[in-house]
């Protein structure tokens, strides 16, 4: 017996350069090679599709763009802050590291000075 929920297999979607020809009806699709190349009345003709109000490949390419960058921005920001956060953490535990090291070399330095004037001063007594 049949899934019920099954689904038939997904149709053909077609381009956006199918869609948008003129007379709004389905073209058949066709392959790269079958594709002339626009010819200079084509070209003039798709200046003045722009004129008339038809949008173009390319306004329609801008306009997607222009919507998508703030999600882009926000997924490479996300990208970027999970590839770093592991490095900067590294980073920032080696350079305290160094620090603390530091910081106790002085310090014994500080203190090991401190205790030769103390010694000279009571000498000197």
């Amino acid at each position: 017996m049949a899934d019920p929920r099954a689904r038939p297999p997904a149709a053909r979607l077609p381009t956006l350069t199918e869609v948008m020809q003129e007379g709004g009806a389905a073209p058949t699709p066709r392959s790269a090679a079958e594709v002339p190349a626009p010819s200079a009345d084509e070209a003039d003709g798709a200046a003045a599709g722009r004129e008339t109000g038809v949008p173009d490949q390319a306004g329609i390419v801008e306009a997607v763009m222009s919507r998508l960058q703030p999600r882009i921005d926000l997924m490479l920001e996300y990208r970027l802050r999970e590839a770093l956060a592991p490095l900067l953490a590294r980073a920032t535990d080696a350079i305290l590291q160094d620090a603390r090291t530091e910081l106790a070399r002085t310090l014994r330095d500080v203190v090991a000075r401190a205790v030769s004037q103390e010694i000279v001063r009571r000498r000197l007594k």
